[in-house]
């Protein structure tokens, strides 16, 4: 009887282990955004700008001022794969190339910009963001690249992305630290992270002429059911007059 009753057991328990298993409900719905590939200008509620530190050579001509910046014809060799092979536009990257007059504390920043004035745009992120990748080309300067966003609160911060110590170009991801706030409990505040741009550095003692770099599919990866809850939608409501 007892060795029937471990026959009774063991079948039992294969039975179990052997049913299908169903997948369980998430509140997680992670995705990929673009936030820019570059190749169209009109898709876009921005463009990109550059400014420079003090130091910045400004010539007496057209041709001899920095920064110089723009969109040209490029693309990483490693995301040629993923054009459409029917797509006939010209791929396109953003960059810049500038000239400081001396050695010292210079730095640029890359930034979008709104069509109309030119001042900073900054772009909301939505979800929980946890991590930023790009594409920069590196002209094998000691500068130091860094990217700046803004939290839910309104405070600035510069995180670390990489050194420009390469040749050509290089994937970069960028991870979110979960201690930066992306969502806030105060309905006064926007409740999202935004993308300011990027900021580059150079080494003091580094050479100080003729420095460029490039970008290319600036992304992101965030979890879009995070900040979702029952009501989400009467969170900015708002009551015109009183008793309506």
């Amino acid at each position: 009887m007892k060795q029937s009753g471990w026959v009774c057991l063991c079948l039992m328990l294969v039975l179990c282990f052997s049913l299908p298993v169903f997948a369980q409900p998430s509140d997680k719905s992670v995705e990929t955004i673009l936030i820019d590939d570059f190749d169209d200008q009109d898709a876009t509620d921005w463009v990109w700008s550059v400014q420079a530190s003090k130091y910045v050579h400004i010539g007496d001509n057209e041709d001899d001022q920095y920064p110089k910046f723009g969109y040209v014809e490029g693309i990483p060799n490693s995301l040629r794969a993923y054009r459409d092979a029917d797509d006939d536009s010209v791929p396109m990257v953003f960059g810049t190339q500038v000239w400081y007059d001396r050695k010292g504390d210079n730095w640029l920043e890359i930034f979008p910009a709104d069509k109309d004035t030119g001042e900073l745009h900054e772009i909301t992120l939505s979800g929980n963001v946890t991590q930023i990748d790009f594409w920069v080309w590196g002209a094998n300067y000691l500068y130091t690249l860094e990217m700046i966003v803004r939290d839910c609160n309104g405070s600035v911060h510069v995180l670390p992305a990489t050194v420009l110590t390469f040749n050509g170009w290089k994937n970069i991801v960028v991870q979110i630290p979960t201690w930066l706030k992306q969502q806030t409990r105060l309905r006064s505040i926007a409740d999202n992270m935004r993308f300011l741009g990027f900021r580059i550095t150079a080494d003091p003692n580094e050479y100080a002429n003729d420095f460029a770099v490039y970008f290319d599919r600036i992304r992101y990866t965030t979890n879009t059911l995070n900040t979702i809850y029952d009501g989400y939608d009467l969170r900015n409501s708002q009551f015109d007059v009183q008793g309506r």
